[in-house]
């Protein structure tokens, strides 16, 4: 079945659990303005910039394997449905190799339909590939 809901794909030189908890740290790769706690079931969290906010809540965690985050509550304050990504899931799939680890990010909720898909294409796809990436390989992302 093929799905239209957004996804990127990135490899990476580095085991599972190292992934796994970059992926965790989310304000050191994504946002400065990060509070809570992404890593374990139940966890709830939140990342802010400016009057753009999204509150995320973890439904399933397997270290090294898997990480589904809740969106709970947003304002994507430049479009006009700015709770658009209200009840979406972002899925963390960690898949090992024998020369290296692959990541691949679905944004289930998040199709070519929704408003935002242009920005927030470009917006995971740079955070993934970028920030994240250099998260994992270097030790230092670029976290908005």
């Amino acid at each position: 079945m093929t799905t239209t809901d957004f996804t990127t794909t990135v490899a990476v030189n580095q085991n599972p659990q190292v992934v796994f908890d970059a992926i965790a740290n989310v304000g050191g790769w994504w946002s400065k303005n990060f509070k809570g706690d992404a890593k374990s079931k139940n966890d709830k969290f939140s990342v802010q910039f400016g009057e753009t906010y999204v509150d995320f809540m973890i439904t399933e965690s397997t270290p090294g394997q898997k990480v589904v985050w809740l969106v709970t509550d947003c304002n994507l304050h430049w479009i006009s449905n700015k709770k658009e990504w209200n009840g979406t899931q972002v899925v963390w799939q960690i898949n090992p190799s024998e020369s290296s680890t692959e990541i691949v990010l679905t944004h289930i909720g998040l199709v070519p339909e929704s408003e935002c898909y242009k920005d927030c294409f470009a917006g995971w796809t740079g955070l993934v590939k970028g920030s994240l990436y250099n998260l994992i390989k270097d030790g230092v992302g670029q976290p908005e």
